[in-house]
């Protein structure tokens, strides 16, 4: 070989490690364009991922919101019917009130008020809980007093304070409520 011939083979080789560099660069183009196809494609469908839960969370709060937004309102508007009955009560408990006519006529006007306010509340889904010779659950119950009894069952609602309430499928009061406790046999020795 002489020298220009090596000289040939010397750029000819130089020339094919150009070449060479030249399709590694291309594939690391190539192959980084890939990978950032693959990472942008893998965002965008977690970014519609998010949207689509946070879509679905919007509607749930909202049909929450259209659902139960009478809930605050409902549960204040319990008190006007405890003192509705309380008043009746009180009416016909008095001694000298219970034989008057004119009182029995107003008795009357507050029970048809009383009946009128339960029919909304049955409209609107909001039902009374019914407690008296059940299982105590404090899901739905609170117990305020003890009463020992021989006769139940421990654990059983025996007397109701104050009502309670259900909207639907939340609570909306607690039943105040008495339940029983077995007796307790007193110490004989002492």
């Amino acid at each position: 070989m002489n020298e220009s011939e090596e000289k040939d083979n010397k750029n000819n080789i130089s020339q094919n490690e150009i070449n060479n560099k030249g399709e590694e660069k291309d594939l690391k183009k190539d192959i980084s364009i890939e990978e950032k196809l693959k990472d942008t494609h893998d965002k965008l469908l977690r970014t519609m991922a998010e949207m689509e839960n946070q879509r679905r969370r919007f509607e749930k709060e909202r049909d929450d919101a259209f659902e139960f937004g009478g809930f605050n309102f409902a549960r204040e508007s319990l008190s006007i019917l405890d003192n509705v009955e309380r008043a009746i009560s009180s009416f016909k408990s008095h001694n000298k009130l219970r034989n008057d006519e004119d009182i029995n006529k107003i008795i009357e006007g507050v029970e048809i008020l009383k009946r009128d306010l339960i029919l909304i509340f049955k409209k609107n889904q909001i039902e009374s809980i019914d407690c008296v010779d059940k299982k105590f659950d404090p899901n739905f119950h609170q117990a305020m007093l003890e009463v020992e009894n021989s006769e139940k069952e421990s654990g059983i609602v025996v007397q109701e304070i104050q009502k309670g309430y259900m909207m639907k499928d939340r609570l909306l009061r607690p039943s105040l409520v008495g339940v029983t406790k077995k007796k307790q046999e007193k110490d004989q020795k002492k």
